[in-house]
């Protein structure tokens, strides 16, 4: 076995590593024989001299097998899942879960927490008193068996080689190079025993790629990564310039989620369930349970129209041991000894501007969000956005509302939320919100 310095001084030199030599990293990551600061050094050398598409492979697929894969074979069903590089208001996966397991797909979905101003599904489903994240892997299969869909974060037997290398990535500033985010995103999601997987990649002010040329070469280094690895993928490319969807905190986004899901839902969601359509219509595309994309648009949308999506959400919520009370009755959801804070129009025209990433940001400076991952957080603080990009208003109109705990909290974050919005004298249009959709 070639020892670290060796490997390190290869990639350090701009040489190019075998699929033996990238597997004894892995191994030696998770066993512990390569020291932190040897692990650090050779992620620099990657950062700085790069990874060739089969090295960026091979560093995937020995992620992967650092831990379990999920063996799903005794369901059934195709099985398919969604991955979202995140964004302020990305609700997505609450409706699409369980709106695709109604139409006859299993969707097992290991999921995250949030940092910084981009939630997490899991902070969202922890807003449902009782429900439970942290199932082992007989349970998710178990729950996936019974309701179609299970929701679960990654345990310590998938892909514990990314954990690590995730913490020293992001200590010695390597996170954002594209070859190891795909190696990252992409192998925990090989390792659900997947048949087929649609990506969201976010661009705009609240996405982690604000460039769409970037979001664009992630999507495509991703979707060719799920092909080599046998699974069907595609990747929609959306437009994260303001929030998706009204909400932005955990218990009112799962508020949000559950109204659409109830047919209780209105324009100021449109962008939301139009989103969730798309990538879950996809989604049946991929497995090949329908072959026209407006078919399975329809099929989709009448899942959630008859209740059938719903129905499923409150059957996973009693699996995982959430109360369904709450799923009948979405308010309760709603903390309702929090204060309301208005932002308003200074003037009358056109909204031109709604910054996602500071009206994110406001929410987590007031506990609906981490700085750091060891930080708790507040489910029920939050904000509503009543306004959307291209909306004509005037003087005094609403523009959103700031749920909080205090003047002080609201004192704190009214500068942030009130310079997250312009207003012009002429009409703006209403961002596209799908930019791309790559197949290769």
């Amino acid at each position: 076995m070639m020892r670290p310095q060796e490997m390190i001084a290869i990639k350090r030199d701009g040489g190019e590593l075998s699929r033996e030599q990238i597997e004894g990293f892995i191994d030696g990551v998770c066993d512990g024989s390569w020291a932190d600061y040897q692990i650090s050094a050779f992620l620099m050398a990657m950062f700085t001299r790069g990874l060739s598409e089969d090295e960026q492979n091979a560093l995937t697929n020995a992620m992967l097998h650092s831990g379990d894969v999920l063996d799903l074979a005794s369901i059934d069903l195709p099985k398919a899942d969604k991955h979202s590089t995140g964004g302020v208001g990305d609700k997505t996966s609450l409706i699409i879960a369980p709106a695709v397991a109604a139409c006859g797909v299993a969707v097992p979905m290991i999921s995250g927490r949030g940092l910084g101003h981009t939630g997490g599904t899991l902070d969202k489903l922890e807003s449902i008193p009782g429900y439970r994240i942290n199932l082992s892997n007989d349970e998710f299969r178990s729950v996936l068996d019974k309701c179609g869909f299970a929701m679960t974060g990654q345990t310590d037997q998938i892909v514990p080689a990314d954990k690590k290398l995730y913490a020293l990535r992001d200590a010695t500033a390597t996170v954002p190079y594209i070859p190891l985010i795909v190696a990252s995103i992409m192998s925990k999601k090989l390792a659900e025993g997947l048949d087929a997987l649609i990506l969201d990649v976010k661009t705009g002010s609240g996405a982690f790629m604000t460039n769409p040329d970037d979001a664009v070469y992630l999507a495509r280094a991703m979707v060719r990564t799920g092909k080599e690895f046998g699974v069907r993928t595609q990747a929609i490319v959306s437009d994260m310039d303001q929030p998706l969807g009204r909400f932005v905190g955990n218990a009112c986004e799962v508020f949000e989620c559950l109204n659409i899901l109830r047919g209780e839902d209105d324009e100021r969601s449109a962008d939301l369930k139009q989103l969730s359509v798309e990538l879950s219509a996809r989604m049946l595309i991929l497995t090949g349970v329908e072959a026209d994309i407006d078919i399975a648009k329809k099929r989709i949308e009448d899942a959630i129209t008859i209740g059938a999506a719903y129905e499923k959400f409150e059957q996973n919520c009693y699996e995982q041991g959430g109360e369904k009370e709450f799923c009948r009755s979405p308010k309760q959801l709603l903390d309702s000894t929090l204060d309301e804070f208005i932002i308003r129009a200074d003037k009358d025209g056109y909204v031109s501007t709604v910054d996602a990433l500071a009206i994110g940001e406001a929410v987590v400076s007031i506990g609906g969000g981490r700085r750091l991952t060891e930080d708790s957080i507040d489910h029920g603080v939050g904000y509503s956005c009543e306004v959307k990009i291209g909306n004509e208003v005037r003087y005094g109109d609403v523009l959103g509302v700031l749920y909080c705990r205090g003047k002080d909290q609201a004192k704190s974050v009214s500068e942030k939320l009130n310079a997250a919005y312009r207003i012009d004298e002429q009409p703006t249009s209403k961002p596209e919100l799908i930019k791309a959709v790559i197949d290769a």
